[in-house]
C-alpha cells in the first residue's frame, strides 16, 4: 500500500509537552500516532484537536516501563496504522513519556531507581528497539532529555542519570542507524511549567522565581516551547541533524 502522508508515533502524547509536541507535529502536516499512560479521555482529547487541523490521529494505550507489553503493543500499532492510516509504517519516533522522582542521592531507594531505569532508559531503549522494523530508512528517532544532564539540581540525581544515558545512547543510535538514513537526536528542556514533578516549577512561586532569575531570557519555560523543536526535527528542514544534543531552556545556568 502507497503510505501518502508521514507519521509520528509520540509516546506520552496525552499532556504536557508530549501533547504540544503531537500538535506541533500535526501542524506541520504529519499524522500523529500517540500513546497515553492511563487517561484514555485525555488523549482522545488531543486526537480530535489533531483531526481539527486537517490530520490523522489515534491514540494507544502504552505503560512504557512495562517491556513485557511492547510486542502486544506493535501488533496493535501495525493494525492501527493499516485501518486509521492506511500505512504500514512511521517515520519518526518520539520518545517523550515520562515521570519524575525528586529525592536525594543518599534517600533514593531501590524501588524509585528501577523505575526511573525502566521508564527512561531500559524501556526506551527496548521500545525504539522494537520500532526498527517500522520505521523506513530516511526516518528519525527524537529521544526527550533534561537540562538536569548539563547542571546539576539537588534531588534529581536519578532522574538525570539516566536522562545523561539516553544522551549517551542518542550518540549510538546516530552512528549505528546513519547507514539506513535515520537521523536521531535528543532535545533537553529545562525547568518547564507543567504537572511533571508534582507541578513545582508552575505551582511554587519561590521556586519558579529563583529559576528564572538563572535563566538568560528570564523566566522558566512554556509546554509551547519545546513543542516546534521536536516538530521541526520531524521535517526535510532538519534532514542534515543528528546525534546532537538541542537543549531548549532559556539559557539555564549559562
Amino acid at each position: 500500500m502507497a503510505q501518502t502522508n508521514k507519521i509520528a508515533l509520540v509516546t506520552g502524547g496525552s499532556r504536557g509537552l508530549g501533547k504540544d509536541m503531537a500538535l506541533n507535529i500535526a501542524k506541520k502536516g504529519l499524522d500523529v500516532l500517540l500513546t497515553y499512560h492511563s487517561k484514555k479521555e485525555e488523549a482522545q482529547a488531543v486526537v480530535s484537536e489533531i483531526q481539527k487541523l486537517g490530520r490523522k490521529a489515534a491514540a494507544l494505550q502504552l505503560n512504557t516501563s512495562d517491556l513485557k507489553a511492547f510486542d502486544g503493543f506493535f501488533k496493535e500499532v501495525r493494525s492501527t496504522l493499516n485501518t486509521v492510516f492506511g500505512a504500514e509504517k512511521i517515520d519518526f519516533l518520539v520518545n517523550n513519556a515520562g515521570t519524575g522522582v525528586h529525592a536525594s542521592f543518599a534517600e533514593t531507594t531501590e524501588e524509585q531507581f528501577d523505575e526511573m531505569l525502566n521508564i527512561h532508559f531500559k524501556g526506551v531503549f527496548f521500545l525504539t528497539q522494537k520500532a526498527l522494523p517500522l520505521i523506513p530508512d530516511g526516518g528519525g528517532i527524537i529521544n526527550i532529555s533534561t537540562g538536569l544532564a548539563r547542571f546539576s539540581t539537588p534531588g534529581y540525581a536519578v532522574y538525570a542519570s539516566m536522562k545523561g544515558a539516553m544522551e549517551t545512547l542518542t550518540k549510538y543510535q546516530a552512528k549505528e542507524l546513519g547507514s539506513r538514513g535515520i537521523r536521531v537526536n535528543i532535545v533537553a528542556p529545562g525547568a518547564i511549567e507543567t504537572d511533571f514533578g508534582g507541578a513545582v516549577v508552575r505551582d511554587n512561586a519561590q521556586v519558579n522565581a529563583a529559576l528564572a532569575s538563572n535563566t538568560a531570557l528570564k523566566r522558566v519555560g512554556r509546554p509551547d516551547d519545546i513543542g516546534g523543536v521536536v516538530a521541526f526535527l520531524c521535517t526535510e528542514d532538519a534532514k542534515w541533524i543528528t546525534a546532537q544534543r538541542i537543549e531548549a531552556s532559556g539559557g539555564m545556568f549559562l
